[in-house]
């Protein structure tokens, strides 16, 4: 007698197992805890099987019944539908470990051990609100580049033109990744350098006006902020590196008696040396007292295991007022030091682009070397140090230009 939802809901469990029949090998199973599950009983090459068509009341009477004539349609094609669902789950789970989510979030793990954590996570962050909800799912050897451009597009629409190019170049680099592990054998996102017009340069805000930069060390000295902020607010004009490269050096890679400061650029991924000034010398021993039981010259405020906050500079430059879109910035530092070293210290390009750790090609065809001119270096950063200082007093500063 086939079943009726009345049926169904008025089966109460009992100590044993009970089996109702529909019809066609169809039979919900009620358990002696309560549940109801629909099982179908079928032959298949002279055996008996079965299979788990679901629970009621999820899957009700009638896509039961459809879900039997379904098996039945694939016995008909001498097909066994219990292996045939084991074969749908097999895709199902390869497919998953193919999508293109699972393939950039094992790309991001790999990458995350060469890369800073502010780095790593802004990465993140990009996918999660740009690719993934669009790529994510697919199989990454199903993405075409199409596909992609619809995303970069989409990126591109809402003003965010410098993301949209770094997601194309992050998304290539995921089928790059997927290459060599053997998931896909094409990359797409390569054929859509140039899709998105250029995004229009940003210049970090800089001081370049002694007298304005003299001004600003000045004010520097009314920071209410903390001492290692105010330390790396005196230090990163004077050293003028990366505002990345500052936040992160360990004092393992200092050495305050050579005064040489050696770390590993992530950028270029070349190793670099910071000769440092005897006044830079003087600003880290201070700190090394407060911070130097730890790894990070500048830890973080609320976790002494992590280093200070990528917007630590700027948010103490908005502190003493200034704008950091149009006048200073943690990055403007390096502008301000190319600029007056070149136009009033009248150093040398070439030394001063080696300092800021820049690829220069030379007639050997090395693009870096950190040793490089090392001795007028270690002389530019010490009269660099000493002009801070005299135009901070106030100085009318008179370039020093005996012996270049």
């Amino acid at each position: 007698m086939a079943l009726s939802d009345v049926t169904i809901g008025n089966a109460k469990p009992g100590n044993k197992q009970q089996k109702l029949y529909d019809g066609g090998g169809l039979l919900l199973l009620v358990t002696p805890a309560g549940s109801k599950r629909w099982i179908l009983k079928y032959r298949f090459a002279g055996k008996e099987k079965s299979l788990a068509l679901g629970v009621y009341p999820d899957v009700p009477l009638a896509d039961a019944r459809k879900r039997r004539d379904d098996v039945r349609e694939k016995l008909a094609a001498n097909v066994d539908p219990g292996e045939a669902k084991k074969a749908e789950k097999r895709a199902a789970r390869l497919a998953a470990a193919n999508s293109f989510e699972a393939v950039a979030l094992a790309w991001m793990e790999e990458r995350g051990q060469s890369v800073d954590v502010g780095h790593y996570e802004k990465t993140l962050a990009r996918f999660k609100n740009d690719a993934f909800p669009w790529l994510g799912r697919r199989p990454i050897t199903e993405i075409d580049a199409p596909e992609i451009l619809a995303v970069l597009k989409r990126v591109d629409s809402r003003g965010a033109r410098f993301t949209a190019h770094r997601l194309r170049s992050e998304i290539s680099r995921v089928f790059r990744y997927a290459i060599k592990e053997g998931y896909c054998k094409t990359d797409p996102a390569r054929d859509l350098v140039g899709a998105i017009p250029p995004a229009q340069t940003t210049h970090f805000a800089s001081i370049t006006e002694p007298a304005k930069v003299g001004e600003m060390l000045r004010a520097f000295d009314a920071f209410s902020g903390t001492f290692p902020v105010l330390c790396a607010l005196r230090l990163a004009p004077m050293l003028f590196v990366r505002p990345g490269e500052l936040r992160q050096a360990e004092w393992t890679q200092i050495d305050l008696d050579k005064g040489e400061w050696r770390y590993r650029v992530t950028k270029t991924n070349t190793d670099h040396l910071v000769p440092l000034a005897t006044q830079a010398v003087v600003i880290l021993r201070e700190l090394k007292a407060l911070t130097g039981n730890g790894r990070y010259v500048f830890p973080g405020a609320r976790d002494i295991k992590r280093p200070m906050s990528e917007a630590a500079i700027n948010a103490a430059l908005r502190r003493l007022g200034y704008d950091t879109r149009t006048e200073i910035t943690g990055h403007g530092f390096r502008a301000m030091a190319r600029t007056i070293l070149h136009e009033e210290l009248e150093h040398k390009p070439e030394v001063i682009e080696h300092q800021l750790a820049h690829a220069v090609p030379d007639n050997l065809g090395s693009a870096y070397n950190r040793t490089k001119f090392i001795r007028e270096r270690r002389e530019m950063m010490q009269e660099w140090a000493d002009y801070l200082d005299r135009i901070k007093a106030g100085a009318d500063v008179i370039p020093i230009t005996a012996g270049r």
